[in-house]
């Protein structure tokens, strides 16, 4: 493999799976939309939890974004960002689904 496509195709593959994430979030926004249209006890907790998680996953994604570039390897550490809030949406799309 030449040195160009070893530092390019990392790159590619992080931008697919940033455009998978992107629709996968989607999902997940329209369910807790319809959540919290719906008004009530399980809208408010949902509106309180939205923002907890998300403060929760910046702080997660930065100690693995300094992890990874201290390391040398920003790529490895998008990887894993992307991994972890991967993880976050589909938990949540499962939960607000089955409900």
């Amino acid at each position: 493999m030449s040195r160009r496509s070893a530092t390019v195709w990392p790159w590619f593959s992080l931008g697919m799976q940033s455009a998978r994430l992107g629709l996968e979030m989607q999902q997940v926004m329209a369910l807790r939309l319809a959540r919290i249209a719906a008004g009530g006890s399980l809208a408010q907790h949902e509106a309180t939890l939205m923002i907890t998680e998300k403060i929760a996953a910046l702080a997660a994604s930065q100690a693995l974004m300094l992890d990874g570039c201290g390391t040398g390897r920003p790529d490895r550490a998008a990887t894993r960002v992307l991994a972890l809030y991967r993880r976050r949406v589909k938990a949540n799309r499962r939960r607000l689904s089955a409900s």
